[in-house]
């Protein structure tokens, strides 16, 4: 993933906190199950406009985020202000100086994988005291929900957007595996606890475009393209399914003790 890619979730940060839907509560109550007290201090890795943030605030967590993109780093200031324990340090993972006193826990919702694969986890490590928690949540797209209108949509994927994979399809939250690659190879992580819930999502027309233009690959289409691609969607969702879809998520929250 390129710098520039991710800067993209940057240029309208209205729209990612409007249309971005939050997350399972049952992650936040894993994570204090795994032993996060009340008190522990996080490190969040790209809070964006706080979707996940505002639930760790409400655990009575002592929060530092450091977001990448300024206006979402902003939006996030503007949504946790009630929260006096959090601060937003608008700065990339990566070049951030980390302070001496380590955290308890590092926190990145559907962001890790922006990070530089080579570094990462490391760097986590580095930023956790011996037996804080790396805890990272990832988000998938699985089948259900309304299942014709994805199958269709993925016709105009492949017509509009040619780096649409051809004959993708989605797959059932079975079959999609559990990521401890990184983990199982870093010598300084005990071995991956994983945690998984399966929810769905409403979406009206408007909502649903509103959706597809916070995500990265749709932003960066070229605008003809990308306008053709939306029109589509949105007549598919009008005319076939009375203005309405309901999407099927996956989320995966990962734990890992640092051991050194």
């Amino acid at each position: 993933m390129t710098t520039e890619l991710r800067r993209v979730f940057d240029e309208d940060a209205e729209r990612y906190d409007r249309a971005r839907p939050g997350y399972p509560p049952q992650i936040f109550e894993d994570l204090a199950a795994a032993g996060t007290p009340p008190s522990a201090r996080v490190l969040e890795i790209g809070p964006g406009t706080g979707k996940a943030t505002v639930s760790l605030a409400e655990c009575g967590y002592r929060i530092t985020g450091i977001e990448l993109g300024p206006s979402l780093a902003a939006a996030a200031q503007r949504n946790l202000a009630d929260h006096p324990a959090v601060t937003i340090v608008t700065g990339s993972f990566e070049g951030w100086t980390l302070p001496e006193e380590p955290f308890d826990v590092v926190f990145a919702a559907t962001s890790f994988h922006w990070i530089d694969p080579a570094t990462r986890v490391s760097r986590s490590a580095d930023a956790l005291r011996i037996g804080g928690l790396l805890a990272t949540v990832a988000t998938h797209h699985i089948k259900g929900g309304t299942e014709v209108f994805f199958a269709a949509a993925q016709r105009l994927y492949e017509r509009y957007d040619p780096r649409t994979p051809p004959n993708l399809r989605l797959e059932p939250a079975r079959d999609i595996p559990h990521d401890d690659v990184e983990i199982a190879a870093s010598d300084r992580f005990g071995p991956a606890v994983f945690h998984r819930y399966e929810w769905d999502a409403t979406y009206t027309t408007p909502e649903y475009l509103d959706l597809l233009l916070t995500y990265s690959t749709t932003r960066s289409m070229p605008r003809p393209e990308q306008s053709a691609l939306l029109d589509g969607i949105g007549r598919l969702i009008d005319e076939e399914h009375g203005g309405r879809i309901v999407k099927r998520y996956l989320s995966e929250l990962r734990l890992a003790r640092r051991i050194r």
